[in-house]
């Protein structure tokens, strides 16, 4: 009898904890620390907020290796552009040493939905939990006096005033248009010490040992700003903001299951998927918004999202959200035709304050057509295509520029690229941002190429007939910049002669956008058939991609680094560190050898996506980057926009499964999957066998099971028939996919 109930209590304690571990949390595994330190450029921030909420606050610091925070920002306005409203609680007796007063920060907890620290040698403690348009922090302080909140404003101008010994409010100027806040504390402001500087008015107030602190951000007024207060946060419990945060974000991590893999694997993982929800954000304001985009508020019950970088975005993003949420990447695509009929123009960067033309290409319509033919159609495509169309043939296609066109893309529509100017050669067009970012002449002609070609998709959805022509034609644009007896994307100059000078290698912003001819060699995402005719022929193409991440530098680091900052995350020329990169390893999909595309990605994951503070290679872009991340380690890959399909990978985890938002799941069944089995040796759809490297977005929404079966060897014959490679030609007809 014992015996049986020795035997029968290991079994209730083996269940218990496998239903423990069943329950555990995907957003347990998320570490917003990932990254906290860039490698070149810009380290991650660990961003507190809903997912695509307006209120995003984080401590404000150099990166992770800095050990004193300057302040928390009531809000991120645009991600790593503008932060809005500086809050710090400080103490001590001498008043004017504490206006910029850092504070050394110790046992931080760090997650999406909650902060906590204990800041200051005494070690105040400091909690914060995000709500839409409103935050809480609750302050701890260990001493009885000399306890107070800092308040600054950060930008052009503004004040922060204090209307009653339990309200604060506060203005701000940036950019053309004003932020306000409306907070309220939950004891006595006993003093109040102001500050003016410039065009700013900064506060601190005395208040007592243990305070709370809510607020409410509004890009209308302070009223309205009061009520969003009301609506969100009434009251002063804490736990129920935390809590309320916690559920949102538990949600959407729950979206996505995995199984198998290690633990590190899996908080790169959880932690990519969190920050793919960082942007774009809704700054509708409970059946309102201001939009600076014509300077008015406008009533609507519909969400206005605003704050995406699409260069980076549209690549991986972009098709991340219209497989998790559809209905949310409509509201965002709806968002833009709105301030295209607000502002006469198609935005590019579509910031708080406005567009923000950074970059090249008209990618816009590269996310637009991607949603299209995914079946994401409550949006006016008519409109839409309106402003595509004007943006191609209207506005100016030079980087960071808006506004008509100039002499150069006049020039550009009659030779069919952008020229380039010589070594030495003095810029002679006044729009031309003439100090970094130049011409950049072949990024511009090979991103329009594809741009147009999905403005040339859209046409002929729309039955425009001679439109479809028009911009099928220009996407051939991209022929006129490969030097063939080179073998390269190469500049040529006004008179039609290739600039002989240029170096593949170190050629910088004067002909390329933040990479070199190495990169933009694959770009032509529309057409990689007529690429590789181009370059030879498909087995010459896949000679020159292997010889892509062997090729060494040409130079040492430090110098290649100097033209080349971006080009970080480096595997001989290859750039896992930048946007336009991210494709390319799937590209052997393509070319008969898809175990090339496994093998590279698991070395890239393996080496660049860690679990720590160095773990991204490059500008995460607020999900531009981590978007990959999420695909690859599931398996699979959008490698052209505007052509629903996927490219299949190598799957990290033995089981991924997403739960649609149809009420239907796409699952991948890897069960060998290891770092050892990292190679298919078949696969199958539904029980039917696939012999090709890719599957449809048709399939996924449908709930299909893709069983992968993998093997530590390759399997050389696995996907390798030309004729079942990934569609991608000039005349490819995406509804043919759907």
């Amino acid at each position: 009898m014992k015996n049986f109930n020795a035997v029968f209590v290991c079994l209730l304690l083996f269940s218990c904890s496998v239903i423990a571990q069943q329950k555990r949390s995907n957003l347990s595994y998320v570490d917003p620390t990932i990254g906290g330190v860039g490698l070149i450029l810009e380290p991650t921030r660990p961003t507190v907020q809903l997912p695509n909420q307006l209120i995003r606050v984080f401590p404000v610091r150099k990166d992770a290796l800095d050990d004193q925070i300057s302040y928390f920002p009531l809000t991120v306005a645009s991600h790593r552009v503008i932060s809005l409203f500086s809050f710090m609680p400080v103490n001590g007796s001498n008043e004017s040493a504490l206006w910029n007063k850092k504070e050394v920060y110790n046992y931080e907890v760090l997650t999406p939905y909650y902060y906590k620290s204990e800041l200051g040698d005494d070690g105040n403690l400091l909690e914060f939990a995000p709500s839409k348009k409103s935050g809480f922090f609750k302050v701890g302080f260990k001493g009885s006096v000399n306890n107070y909140l800092r308040l600054g404003v950060l930008n052009e101008g503004g004040e922060i005033t204090v209307t009653d010994k339990h309200i604060i409010t506060g203005t701000e100027i940036f950019k053309g248009m004003k932020a306000f806040f409306y907070a309220e504390t939950d004891g006595d402001i006993s003093q109040i010490i102001s500050r003016s500087k410039a065009n700013a008015k900064s506060l601190m107030v005395k208040v007592p040992k243990n305070v709370s602190f809510k607020y409410a951000i509004s890009y209308i007024s302070i009223e309205q700003a009061k009520q969003n207060l009301q609506k969100e946060i009434p009251g002063w419990d804490f736990k129920a903001v935390k809590n309320t945060a916690y559920k949102e974000w538990d949600k959407v991590m729950s979206q996505i299951n995995v199984e198998g893999g290690t633990l590190a694997q899996k908080r790169v993982f959880y932690t990519s998927l969190y920050r793919c929800y960082e942007r774009m954000v809704d700054i509708n304001e409970y059946g309102q918004y201001y939009s600076a985009y014509d300077h008015q508020v406008h009533k609507s019950g519909r969400p206005f999202f605003v704050d995406n970088w699409i260069w980076d975005t549209y690549i991986a993003l972009g098709p991340l959200q219209m497989i998790l949420n559809p209905a949310k990447e409509a509201d965002k695509i709806n968002s833009y035709i709105t301030m295209y009929q607000q502002s006469g123009w198609m935005p590019s960067f579509a910031l708080i304050f406005g567009d923000w033309p950074a970059m090249t290409g008209n990618h816009a319509a590269s996310w637009m057509a991607d949603a299209w033919f995914k079946g994401i159609r409550n949006f006016d495509l008519k409109t839409a295509y309106a402003g595509l169309r004007k943006n191609s043939l209207e506005a100016t296609l030079l980087p960071w520029n808006n506004g008509p066109a100039t002499v150069l893309d006049s020039f550009y529509n009659k030779h069919g690229y952008m020229p380039g100017l010589h070594y030495g050669e003095a810029e002679t067009v006044p729009q031309v941002e003439n100090v970094w970012e130049k011409r950049q002449a072949v990024s511009v002609t090979l991103e329009n190429s594809f741009s147009d070609w999905n403005i040339g998709n859209l046409a002929a959805e729309l039955n425009l007939s001679k439109d479809q022509d028009l911009f099928i034609t220009r996407s051939k644009f991209y022929q006129n910049v490969f030097r063939k007896e080179k073998g390269f994307m190469w500049a040529k100059d006004k008179d039609g002669k290739w600039i002989d000078d240029m170096n593949p290698k170190t050629a910088g912003r004067e002909f390329f956008t933040e990479n070199n001819a190495y990169t933009y060699n694959w770009v032509v995402k529309h057409d990689f058939k007529g690429l590789f005719n181009m370059m030879g022929g498909t087995k010459q193409a896949e000679n020159k991609l292997d010889q892509l991440f062997r090729e060494d530098l040409g130079a040492p680091k430090f110098i290649f680094w100097k033209t080349q900052p971006d080009a970080s995350g480096l595997v001989g020329q290859f750039v896992m560190g930048n946007e336009p990169s991210f494709h390319i390893p799937y590209l052997y999909n393509y070319m008969g050898a898809p175990w090339k595309t496994q093998k590279r990605i698991r070395m890239l994951l393996n080496t660049w996506y860690t679990d720590n503070l160095f773990g991204i290679p490059g500008d995460e872009d607020g999900g531009g980057m981590t978007s990959f991340v999420v695909f690859s380690m599931m398996g699979f890959f959008p490698v052209t926009a505007g052509i629903p399909v996927y490219n299949i990978g190598s799957p990290v985890f033995t089981k991924v499964t997403i739960n649609l938002s149809n009420g239907k799941k796409f699952t991948i069944n890897a069960p060998a999957s290891s770092a050892e089995n990292k190679y298919i040796q078949s696969a199958t759809i539904n029980g039917t066998p696939l012999n090709k490297p890719w599957f449809s977005h048709a399939e996924l929404l449908k709930g299909c099971t893709l069983t992968l079966q993998m093997g530590a060897r390759p399997n050389k014959a696995w996907g390798s028939k030309l004729e079942n490679a990934p569609p991608s030609a000039i005349n490819v007809n995406p509804e043919n996919y759907k």
